[in-house]
């Protein structure tokens, strides 16, 4: 359906007007200067002629087939329009008027009865309050929208939340040296949003690379689904705007508290294979190492020179995004040394001193492009000794031109004139004025290989005892408590076969002796409370207690302690722990985003969780290469490969403890929050054991969904 809309064969302009500097106006000239191959139909209620063509005063008027009617009428008539194009069968909108959501409450229900209508009479909306759309290639040549310039031909399928910020892209092209094959201006995105665009892009061989503006992601689940697999066959890069923390900031846990709304977009586009810029500046710069560079091999990079510094400084640049300096091979330096001089360098970096000319350049080149151990090659330029920088990237250029399958990026440290008459040029390779910024999308285009050589990952599922884990569940839930004791959130990590400490539960000094006898000491142990979360803050955890005698005297000083400070009526019990020894502390946890849904965290944790933050996040469900990834991704992982001698960790136990929370969530999606901290790595094992647990739900969707009450005073008779 959207190619009635980015391929119409007939457009009418409903709102056409002969007004100058007026968006009918304006969109009316832009259709016939960008040259539309279809029919273009002006409707003015007055008729007449607009710019040289016949006007009509009302849709039905049109005596041909119409496939996409782009309205600019006041918000008042835009659903008696729609009517009007439903009648004349018309498939495609493209509402440019403003006036509905973005206004408030009244122009929210306007716009949901355009919806409705949309939906009802089976068209595609593109809209409201939207710039417009665009098609470059030369069978369609459709410019409508009402930016002041023309649209640049290129391969970039362009979306846009923002329809201001869209025209003034559109208005830059040509001095970015980029183009567009399509551009859609999604404004309100009442029905055609990035997600419709990506979908209809896919397949789109015209659409080569896809860039996102977004201010807010409708359907994260749906995205997911459709980035990951389409970012597969092509780039997708997007800004996403609204980086401020939001939604899980206010959470009591540690997972909670170190989530925001910015993580979970930024977990999601990462495992949708999304490359994220942060600046409209990197984001094109992105797209234009895309549209002129194809996907490299591998991620060795080599260095030409005509000056020893910036080619150092390069080199720190590659290095630093953890690509490698290719070893370029005893034979490529031979035939080097055979044309540069003595003094030039032939390792990597290349240097080929400043009196280098403008053929050691091709010849350079030329002969390290050939070499088999380089898959991406920087080019440097200094001005030196009269030579024209424009001319030398002419030289490398052509040369690029015979070897099209290594990327090539040149680096020309010279004046802001050189970048304005590359723009007037046909270029096949970017170009940059400082060395970092070729780093950078060298490590986009590597950051590309990897994701579409990454596995697809499954999402595997365990036997667990489910009845017990909701039994714990449901005790909480009618007693009215949404946060579970640690006592309660253990015994549901064990039902999800997570491995915890062996333990046991007392009340009393009896029963807190003959569970430690039973276990063996040493022994920590924990308060668990109704009223009172965390524990190390009033002295409730109690470690290394070695013998009964000092099990008895910590117990008593524990009450002791609770009752002086008013807080014993909430004590439930003391949970007796093994002791397992280790040093390496980490974290899991699950926080919930409004929008997003369940994410989950892993790191380093301990008492230093919320200083350090070497935590990483990913959107529920995990995949065990989710799994995998989180694990490697965090500065902790060199601890858990076994640092200084120590027992390497289980990464795969630990892997498969990440794999069991995703499923505990996805089971009970009303869990708000879950923390294990720490899950501590035993020196004698390497398992991640969780030593410490919490789980709070959200208790009227617990109880709706595990049928249960929440007076805190029966067992569900009062429903």
């Amino acid at each position: 359906m959207l190619s009635k809309i980015m391929k119409p064969k007939s457009i009418a302009v409903i709102g056409a007007s002969t007004k100058e500097h007026t968006i009918g106006s304006d969109i009316m000239k832009r259709l016939q200067e960008y040259k539309f191959k279809g029919s273009i139909y002006p409707v003015n209620p007055k008729g007449g002629i607009i710019e040289g063509l016949q006007a009509y005063t009302n849709v039905l008027e049109i005596p041909g087939e119409v496939d996409l009617a782009i309205i600019v009428v006041n918000a008042k008539f835009v659903l008696d329009t729609i009517d009007q194009c439903h009648q004349k069968g018309i498939k495609g909108l493209c509402v440019i008027t403003a006036g509905f959501k973005e206004t408030g409450a009244q122009g929210a229900e306007l716009e949901k009865s355009l919806l409705s209508k949309v939906k009802e009479y089976g068209m595609r909306c593109v809209g409201p309050n939207c710039l417009g759309v665009v098609n470059t290639l030369p069978e369609v040549s459709m410019d409508g929208c009402f930016a002041e310039s023309l649209p640049e031909r290129g391969h970039i399928g362009f979306v846009s939340q923002s329809g201001a910020l869209g025209g003034g892209i559109l208005n830059i092209l040509k001095d970015l040296n980029l183009g567009f094959a399509q551009f859609i201006s999604i404004g309100n995105q009442a029905d055609v949003n990035a997600e419709t665009a990506l979908e209809y892009w896919e397949n789109e061989d015209d659409v080569q690379q896809i860039l996102l503006y977004m201010e807010s992601i409708q359907n994260p689940a749906n995205f997911r689904k459709l980035a990951s697999r389409i970012s597969k066959k092509k780039p997708i890069l997007a800004l996403k705007a609204g980086r401020s923390a939001a939604g899980a900031s206010a959470a009591s846990s540690h997972t909670g508290s170190l989530a925001g709304a910015d993580k979970a977009a930024n977990a999601l586009l990462n495992q949708s294979g999304v490359i994220r810029e942060y600046s409209l500046k990197n984001l094109f710069a992105t797209a234009k190492v895309f549209a002129n560079c194809p996907i490299p091999k591998g991620d060795r990079v080599a260095i030409i020179t005509n000056s020893g510094g910036p080619g150092i400084m390069a080199t720190d640049a590659v290095c630093e995004y953890g690509m490698q300096m290719a070893k370029i091979t005893d034979a490529t330096k031979e035939k080097l040394r055979s044309f540069l001089p003595s003094a030039a360098s032939v390792k990597n970096p290349i240097d080929m001193i400043a009196s280098a000319p403008i053929e050691h350049y091709k010849q350079t080149l030329e002969t390290v492009i050939a070499d088999d151990n380089v898959d991406m090659i920087m080019v440097i330029y200094l001005p030196f000794l009269g030579l024209k920088d424009i001319d030398v990237a002419r030289a490398v250029m052509e040369i690029k031109a015979q070897y099209p399958h290594k990327p090539v990026i040149g680096v020309f440290m010279t004046k802001s004139e050189f970048f304005t008459k590359l723009s007037d040029m046909d270029v096949n390779m970017p170009f940059f004025m400082y060395a970092e910024e070729a780093a950078d999308g060298f490590n986009r285009l590597n950051q590309q290989r990897l994701w579409m050589n990454r596995p697809e990952g499954k999402i595997p599922t365990y036997n667990v005892d489910r009845a017990k884990a909701e039994s714990i569940m449901k005790q909480s839930i009618s007693e009215g408590r949404a946060q579970l004791t640690t006592r309660e959130s253990i015994d549901v990590l064990d039902a999800y076969g997570i491995r915890v400490c062996k333990s046991g539960f007392a009340t009393n000094i009896d029963e807190v002796v003959e569970v430690g006898n039973r276990i063996g000491y040493p022994v920590v142990m924990k308060m668990t409370s109704k009223t009172t979360s965390h524990k190390t803050d009033v002295g409730g955890v109690r470690v290394n207690i070695q013998s009964e005698e000092q099990l008895r005297n910590e117990y008593n000083d524990l009450i002791a302690k609770l009752t002086e400070k008013g807080l014993i009526d909430g004590l439930e019990g003391v949970i007796i722990q093994e002791m397992v020894k280790g040093n390496r502390e980490m974290v899991c946890g699950i926080a919930t985003d409004p929008q997003y849904g369940p994410m989950m965290m892993f790191g380093l944790g301990g008492v230093f969780i919320e200083v350090m933050k070497d935590v990483t996040f990913r959107i529920a469900p995990l995949s065990d290469v989710d799994a995998s990834e989180m694990i490697k991704s965090v500065k902790a992982y060199k601890l858990l490969e076994g640092a200084r001698g120590t027992t390497p960790a289980q990464m795969e136990q630990i892997q498969e403890t990440l794999l069991r929370l995703s499923q505990l969530v996805s089971d009970y999606p009303f869990i708000d929050e879950l923390d294990i901290n720490p899950l501590l790595i035993s020196e004698k094992t390497g398992e991640g054991i969780a030593v410490d647990g919490r789980i709070k739900v959200r208790l009227e969707e617990a109880a709706e969904k595990l049928d249960a009450c929440t007076c805190g005073a029966c067992a569900g008779c009062c429903k």
